[in-house]
């Protein structure tokens, strides 16, 4: 048998073990006859009739002590895209290569999980190995479970079996993508950089009003076509807010001097000033056809549009300093506001005095908005000194969970269609951000503005937003999905779902 054997093949079938620097001791595996003669140059083994199998030493990605690494980037809808095309790629791989059984897309992660697929991360292929450096590849005996997977029919003209053929038709989930690029950019000389002001709206009729200086604009984003609403010039005043009615027919402005005016867009001509504030008016909010103002002289006032101007207004003391954020809930029966004495005060519809009172944040609280997806679900965001976004139970008057920004919250708004919300941020990032609730991960981070975020509207389909800084801009972003998103289970036993 020597003969033909070479003396490299004597090599390959030994091992070699280190004993210490100097000394090493070799033993062989099996039993080896003495080299007597070589007649060839390279031995090349018979294996006829053996089929063999490659399985993947996945163990390494099976393990507990390496958890997956999630893919945070800027708009990382684009690496996700790929994530997903790569774990295509590898189980049609793994079809036609390893022999595996896959009918359908499956992340690393579950195929760790589940260990009777076969393929990459089989647990019948995964034997750990007491040495500390774990083989690659494993070589065993092809199975008979492995030859189902070969196409029956032998007059199949595609390359691949039929497992994978199923594969590919396989539906794919739509990927998610939010540009970091703004769809749009309009220039909005004299829009004021102040903290306390509102000067951008959206209205249901996809109509855009900015307060320009002493001006009121109006942008359709149908026709892009720019008309003037007003100029305050002449009074020597200035617009502080503005705001659009539900229906998006009328338009509310508020002014340094603390009056209120209400403009019939279609006309062009103002229906009724409402006076009473003795302040700049900062924050409007609309619910049906009364309207509330919070202004620099701390009092919020309610009005109804269709009564006489005259009438007295519903005057709502609480706040100490500048009232700045206003926001009444999907239901039209509590009405939020945020002051500049770090208040967050719930307001209802037959009280004048707060029924809530939140003093968790440390900075001025401008940033409000209520969910459209479960009653009762407040979120504000805190100033410069507070950077937070907090979340409270207006039902039980409970705080609920918060995260720390990193930066001024200006703005909140919920999407329309599934649980995420937008923030805009001024000192020190100027960044927008959009979250993921109630998980409040990053979905995506967008940046653009030079100046601080001060200005934040939604556009009637839900989709996307317009952002208004310091820098004189008007910044366009496709930020939301109008795939609604999944609904809770009622249960009867839930009685805030059915009282109100």
């Amino acid at each position: 048998m020597s003969d033909f054997i070479p003396s490299y093949g004597v090599r390959l079938l030994q091992q070699c073990a280190y004993t210490s620097k100097d000394q090493r001791q070799w033993r062989s595996p099996v039993l080896v006859p003495p080299l007597e003669s070589t007649h060839a140059d390279r031995f090349v083994p018979c294996r006829n009739g053996n089929n063999w199998q490659t399985n993947y030493q996945a163990a390494s990605r099976c393990t507990e002590n390496q958890p997956a690494k999630k893919a945070r980037s800027e708009g990382g809808s684009d690496n996700a895209s790929g994530g997903r095309d790569q774990v295509a790629y590898n189980c049609l791989l793994q079809n036609e290569l390893l022999g595996a059984q896959n009918e359908e897309v499956r992340s690393p992660s579950a195929t760790c999980a589940d260990g009777n697929k076969g393929g990459l991360g089989s647990a019948a292929a995964i034997t750990r190995s007491p040495h500390p450096y774990q083989p690659v590849y494993r070589y065993k005996a092809r199975s008979c479970r492995a030859e189902e997977n070969i196409d029956p029919s032998p007059y199949s003209l595609s390359p691949i079996s039929a497992k994978s053929e199923k594969l590919l038709r396989s539906p794919r989930k739509a990927t998610r993508k939010i540009s970091r690029i703004p769809f749009k950019v309009l220039d909005a000389p004299e829009l004021q950089d102040d903290f306390y002001l509102n000067l951008v709206d959206w209205s249901a009729q996809n109509v855009l009003s900015v307060g320009l200086g002493s001006c009121v604009y109006l942008w359709s984003a149908c026709t892009s076509q720019v008309t003037r609403l007003c100029d305050l010039s002449s009074e020597g005043n200035a617009v502080t807010s503005v705001a659009w009615s539900e229906r998006g027919h009328l338009v509310a402005v508020g002014t340094q001097k603390g009056h209120i005016s209400v403009w019939d867009v279609a006309s062009n001509k103002e229906v009724s000033k409402l006076q009473g504030h003795i302040a700049r008016v900062g924050a409007l909010a609309w619910n049906g056809d009364i309207l509330s103002s919070g202004s620099r002289d701390r009092h919020i006032r309610q009005r109804d549009t269709r009564a006489s101007p005259s009438q007295s207004a519903r005057v709502l003391q609480g706040h100490r300093q500048e009232v700045c954020g206003l926001k009444w809930s999907p239901d039209g029966q509590s009405l939020a506001s945020g002051g500049n004495d770090n208040k967050l005060f719930v307001w209802s519809m037959h009280s004048t005095s707060p029924v809530q009172t939140y003093s968790s944040h440390v900075a001025a609280v401008k940033a409000i908005a209520w969910s459209p997806h479960q009653h009762g679900l407040l979120a504000s965001g805190g100033g410069t000194a507070d950077r937070c976004i907090r979340f409270w139970n207006t039902l039980t008057s409970q705080p609920m969970t918060y995260v720390d920004t990193g930066s001024q919250v200006c703005n909140l708004a919920w999407s329309k269609h599934s649980s995420e919300l937008v923030s805009t941020h001024g000192y020190s990032q100027n960044q927008i951000l959009v979250w993921k609730y109630p998980s409040l991960t990053q979905v995506a981070k967008l940046t653009g503005h030079s100046y601080r975020v001060l200005y934040l509207a939604l556009s009637p389909d839900g989709e996307a937003i317009v952002t208004g800084a310091g820098d004189e801009t008007l910044r366009f972003w496709n930020v939301f999905s109008k795939t609604p998103s999944h609904k809770e289970n009622k249960s009867v036993l839930n009685l805030y779902t059915a009282l109100r």
